[in-house]
C-alpha cells in the first residue's frame, strides 16, 4: 500500500515526475549510501589511513554490490537508521574480513545518510533547473509573440486597464529568473559532503580528517565544508524555502489559467485534457489545478521542515526524521510543478479575439483611466475624474459605450490618439520584450 499519491500507480501521471521519482526509491538511497562508503574508503586509502588494497576493494564493491532493501527493514526499524544494517550487509558481500573491517571507518550514520541525500538532490536540482529553463523559454516565446496582443488586466477580479498577453506571460516568468539566481547561490551550500563523526568532532576519523573530507568530496564531486552541519540545518531549510517559492510561482500560473479558461472569460485554451465524467461540454483546467494543489502541499511540508530546523544539541532524531518525511515530497512537488507548467506554457494558446471582445464589453469602461487623463488636459484632474465617473454610471444604465458618451459630450477630444494601443498598453509590450531578452541572455 502506498500512502502518498506520489507513489501510487493510479495517480502517477497526475502528480509524479517520473525522473525525480527514481531518486527517492529504496534502491536509489541504498546505492547512494554505498557510493558514499566507497568514496570514504577511497579517500582514506589514498592518505594511507587504511590499507590501499582494502580501500580499492571497498570502492570497487560499492559500485557493484546489490543489497535488498527488504533485508534492512527490520534492523532499520530497531535502530532508527539503515546504516548499521547496510554496513553489515556490505561487509558480508565483500566477504574478506581483512578488507571488510575497514568499511565505514570512523564515520557515523548521519554522515552517510546526509551525504547520500545530497547525492540524490544533485540530479533532482538539475532536473528542476532544466524544466524551469524550459518553462522560461516557453513563456518568453509567448511574451514575444503576444507583446502587443491586448487583453484586460484585472484587479480584485474586475477589469482595470488594458495590458497585453505578452506582459501577462512575462509576469508569470520573471520570478523564475530570480529563482534560478537563488539556486546558483544555494547550490554550493547545499551540495556538500557530511563527514564529522559521531558528535561532529571527527574524533574517530583522526587528525587528517580535513584531507579525508576533501578527498571524499572530490570523489563525489561535492564541496567539503570543514564545519559540521549535523545539527545546523539551515541549508536544508533554505532549500525547502526555495522549493516553496518555486511552487508558489507555478501556482500563480495555475491560478491565472484557471480564471482565464473559465466560462464567460475563455481567453486562453489549454488543449484537450480535462474531461468530465458526466458533463460532455466540459474541459476542466486540470493542469492548472494540479499546480495549485502541489504548491499548497509543498507549503504545508515546508512548515514541517522549518519547524525541524532547531535540532537539539549535536543530533536530533525527531527533527531529522521530520526531514525524511517531508523533503522528498517537496522535491517531487517542485519537479512536477515546473515540468507541468512548462507543458502548459508550450501548448496554451491565447484567444485574441475573445480578449478583444471582453475588453470592449462592459461598455468599454476599461478605458476610463485613459479617458480621464485625456479629459484632464482640458480641465482640472479632479473634475475630469468626476466627469468620467458620471459618464460610466450613465452608460451602465442607458447602454452604449464610454467612448461614445465622451465623444458626444466632449467632441473636441482626440479619442483615437487617447485609445491607441501605444497609449493604453503603456509599458506592457516593453515588459514582454524585456523578459524575453532576459531569458535569451540567461540561455546564452
Amino acid at each position: 500500500m502506498a500512502v502518498s499519491p506520489f507513489d501510487r500507480v493510479l495517480y502517477r501521471d497526475l502528480f509524479t515526475d517520473s525522473e525525480t521519482a527514481k531518486l527517492f526509491t529504496d534502491s536509489a538511497e541504498i546505492r547512494a549510501m554505498l557510493l558514499v562508503e566507497g568514496a570514504l574508503a577511497k579517500a582514506q586509502g589514498a592518505l594511507g589511513l587504511i590499507p590501499k588494497a582494502a580501500a580499492a576493494a571497498i570502492h570497487q564493491a560499492s559500485l557493484e554490490v546489490q543489497i535488498d532493501p527488504g533485508a534492512l527493514a527490520e534492523a532499520t526499524g530497531e535502530n532508527g537508521v539503515p546504516v548499521p544494517a547496510l554496513v553489515a550487509a556490505f561487509r558480508a558481500e565483500i566477504g574478506d574480513p581483512e578488507v571488510a573491517q575497514y568499511v565505514h571507518w570512523g564515520a557515523t550514520s548521519q554522515d552517510i545518510i546526509d551525504t547520500a541525500l545530497i547525492l540524490r538532490l544533485r540530479p533532482a536540482l538539475a532536473r528542476i533547473e532544466a524544466e524551469t529553463q524550459r518553462l522560461l523559454t516557453a513563456l518568453a516565446t509567448q511574451a514575444e509573440a503576444h507583446a502587443e496582443t491586448p487583453m484586460a488586466a484585472r484587479t480584485y477580479g474586475q477589469h482595470a486597464t488594458p495590458t497585453s498577453f505578452g506582459a501577462t506571460a512575462a509576469a508569470w516568468g520573471r520570478p523564475f529568473l530570480t529563482h534560478l539566481d537563488r539556486l546558483d547561490a544555494l547550490r554550493p551550500r547545499l551540495l556538500a559532503v557530511s563527514l564529522y563523526g559521531a558528535a561532529g568532532t571527527s574524533a574517530a576519523l583522526g587528525p587528517r580528517v580535513d584531507a579525508v573530507r576533501e578527498g571524499m568530496a572530490e570523489a563525489l564531486d561535492l564541496t567539503a565544508d570543514p564545519d559540521p552541519w549535523h545539527s545546523q540545518r539551515d541549508r536544508i531549510a533554505e532549500f525547502a524555502g526555495w522549493l516553496t517559492l518555486l511552487t508558489g510561482s507555478t501556482a500563480k500560473i495555475g491560478e491565472d489559467l484557471t480564471l482565464l479558461t473559465m466560462s464567460g472569460i475563455g481567453e486562453v485554451s489549454l488543449g484537450g485534457a480535462g474531461a468530465s465524467s458526466t458533463m460532455p461540454q466540459k474541459q476542466n483546467p486540470v493542469g492548472p489545478a494540479v499546480l495549485t494543489a502541489l504548491a499548497r502541499h509543498c507549503t504545508a511540508l515546508n512548515g514541517a521542515i522549518q519547524s525541524a530546523m532547531p535540532h537539539q544539541l549535536d543530533r536530533d532524531g525527531g527533527a531529522w526524521f521530520a526531514e525524511w518525511l517531508s523533503l522528498p515530497g517537496m522535491v517531487m512537488a517542485a519537479a512536477k510543478s515546473v515540468s507541468l507548467a512548462a507543458d502548459l506554457a508550450e501548448r496554451l494558446s491565447p484567444n485574441a479575439e475573445t480578449m478583444r471582445k471582453n475588453m470592449e464589453g462592459a461598455h468599454g469602461l476599461i478605458y476610463a483611466e485613459a479617458l480621464s487623463f485625456t479629459l484632464a488636459e482640458h480641465m482640472p484632474r479632479p473634475e475630469a475624474q468626476q466627469k468620467i465617473k458620471a459618464l460610466c454610471r450613465d452608460v451602465e444604465v442607458s447602454g452604449g459605450t464610454l467612448r461614445d458618451a465622451i465623444a458626444r459630450d466632449f467632441s473636441a477630444l482626440d479619442l483615437d490618439g487617447a485609445l491607441a494601443p501605444s497609449a493604453v498598453l503603456g509599458q506592457a509590450p516593453t515588459l514582454a520584450q524585456r523578459f524575453a531578452e532576459a531569458v535569451r541572455g540567461r540561455r546564452a
